[in-house]
């Protein structure tokens, strides 16, 4: 499997020549120029993991490609007649030969009035992409992309996460708000590697190969 982080939360993953992109949003701009993409994954509908006019443009150079998040963005979708699929907590599809799984309900909470639903995507059994929560998908993890920053957390929490899921290999990602993105991920580094779990910083633009 390889992964491309363009931003914040925005990543190509490739697997079995099949390319998947994740949450578009205001905080990367890749995505209105990449083409050959099959299958875009939106966890949610705040601004920077979905911007609509980017979607677009998306959309625009990837004719064929199979957007698939839950009702949530859909109503937001609905809106602007962009057509896409639901996959919510507990359930799957296998689309273009990968499996992709939906799990959480939830947004992990910025304030008690304020609810958003939240779905987490697991895709081919290897990768696992929790979107704004820290919900555990009850199953062995490969890859997990790690968020580190947010209104919605501390780091502290993504860290004990990191440490409960003990995937292979795990990576930094929703942290477009630091000034310098490994302000977050040093410390994370440091107790994720002396328990023995390995901790990756993604540069922006580089395929990895995991």
């Amino acid at each position: 499997m390889k992964i491309t982080k363009f931003g914040h939360c925005c990543l190509l993953i490739e697997e079995n020549g099949i390319r998947i992109l994740t949450d578009p949003g205001s905080y990367s701009t890749v995505q209105n120029e990449i083409k050959n993409i099959d299958i875009v994954l939106i966890t949610h509908e705040h601004g920077d993991h979905l911007h609509i006019d980017s979607l677009k443009t998306l959309l625009q150079n990837n004719p064929n490609v199979k957007i698939i998040t839950n009702k949530s963005v859909g109503v937001l979708l609905d809106k602007e007649n962009i057509q896409y699929t639901i996959i919510e907590d507990g359930e799957s599809s296998s689309e273009l030969g990968i499996l992709i799984e939906g799990f959480g309900k939830d947004h992990a909470i910025v304030y008690k009035t304020v609810p958003v639903q939240n779905t987490g995507y697991f895709v081919d059994n290897k990768f696992y992409y929790p979107g704004d929560s820290f919900t555990n998908p009850n199953k062995q993890v490969e890859i997990l992309a790690l968020p580190v920053a947010g209104p919605w957390m501390k780091l502290s929490e993504a860290i004990d996460y990191a440490l409960y899921i003990k995937a292979k290999v795990t990576f930094p990602m929703h942290d477009g708000i630091l000034k310098d993105p490994t302000l977050g991920s040093s410390m994370t580094n440091k107790v994720l590697t002396e328990n023995g779990l390995k901790f990756e910083i993604l540069d922006l633009d580089k395929e990895y190969t995991f």
